[in-house]
This record gives structure tokens, C-alpha cells and sequence, in this order.
């Protein structure tokens, strides 16, 4: 796991994009404060700008880093999520401004994949996250569903978990600074 860390860690310090298993699906991935980086994946999924990305940190205190105000509330569904949660937050910060939604939000997940933790604890920045197919195309339940075009499009593709058959995609919740909470994907 070391090496493959080593490599995803040397493509997205030089704003390339990683093909990676992730606690969810398999991702397309890059570094959440490269701008550069962003527009990539947005070209590789053919995805129109103004549809956000996923990002994911590594853990609370990265989380904290890159939201202004994370709402008391958000720990709480963390914690007791039974399954992989995204929540969107207000007013991020510290990551590329194309990776920020045009009402000023960013959708975040705290990593609970164990190579997603490690990568993202060297890397010591948020990686975007978004799933490996063109947009509007289905999400590949399993690394051989990959298309050719989003294989031969990164630049890297992570050697492990390439048998697992990959659960769904996160849930997602808007959480604002209110506390109000909308459950946008179950």
C-alpha cells in the first residue's frame, strides 16, 4: 500500500489525476487545491462546471481547516452514519475556487477507507472525489465497469481493491450554518 501511496501522492503533487478506490466507488481524483487539477476532471467526465465535485479529507481537524464553520451537528452524523456521508457545508476555504459550488458550498466527506486515510494524511490536503464515469453516464459498480476513455484519461490508476465489487455511492446532506439539514441522496 506504501508505493501506491508514494506514486498517487507524486501524480497529484504535479496536478494529475488518480484513478482510486475509495470508501464508496471507484474515484477520479486529484488534488482539491489545484485549480489546474480540477478543470482536468471536469474535462475527463465531460461534467459542466457548475455541477460540484466531491472532496474528501482525511479526518475532523482537515475538515475544520477547510470550512469556516463546521455546524456542532455534523459531527453527530459523521459519528453515526451507517454508511458513507457527505455533508455540504458553507463558506469553504483552502481549496481551489472551481471545486466551490456557486452558492458557496462544498460537499466533504471525512474518509473511512483505510488508503483514502493514509493518502490523504501524507498528502496533507483534501482530494476531490467524484466517480469514475463521463457524466450522465451510469456509476461503475466495479473497477472492470470502468470506461476506457476514464482509464486512458488519468494518469495514474491505483493497483489495489481492483476485484471489489464497490457498494454505492455516499449519501448526501446539506448542512447549514442553521442547522438546517436536506437530504439531497439517500
Amino acid at each position: 500500500m506504501t508505493e501506491e501511496i508514494n506514486k498517487c501522492i507524486e501524480v497529484l503533487e504535479n496536478g494529475g489525476l488518480i484513478l482510486y478506490p475509495t470508501d464508496t466507488v471507484w474515484g477520479i481524483g486529484c488534488d482539491a487545491t489545484n485549480a489546474e487539477a480540477v478543470k482536468k476532471v471536469y474535462a475527463l467526465k465531460e461534467r459542466d462546471d457548475s455541477k460540484a465535485l466531491i472532496c474528501l479529507v482525511g479526518n475532523d481537524a482537515m475538515l475544520e481547516k477547510h470550512v469556516e464553520k463546521v455546524p456542532e451537528l455534523a459531527y453527530d452524523i459523521i459519528d453515526l452514519a451507517t454508511k458513507p456521508t457527505t455533508i455540504i457545508y458553507d463558506r469553504p476555504r483552502g481549496v481551489a475556487k472551481n471545486l466551490i459550488a456557486p452558492d458557496n458550498t462544498l460537499a466533504i466527506r471525512v474518509a473511512t477507507d483505510k488508503f483514502c486515510q493514509y493518502l490523504i494524511g501524507k498528502f496533507k490536503r483534501p482530494i476531490v472525489s467524484t466517480s469514475a464515469n463521463i457524466s450522465g453516464r451510469p456509476t461503475p459498480k466495479s473497477f472492470q465497469n470502468i470506461e476506457d476513455a476514464i482509464l486512458k484519461g488519468v494518469d495514474y490508476v491505483v493497483n489495489l481493491h481492483r476485484e471489489k465489487q464497490n457498494s454505492s455511492s455516499s449519501s448526501i446532506i446539506r448542512l447549514s450554518n442553521d442547522n438546517t439539514v436536506k437530504i439531497i441522496r439517500e
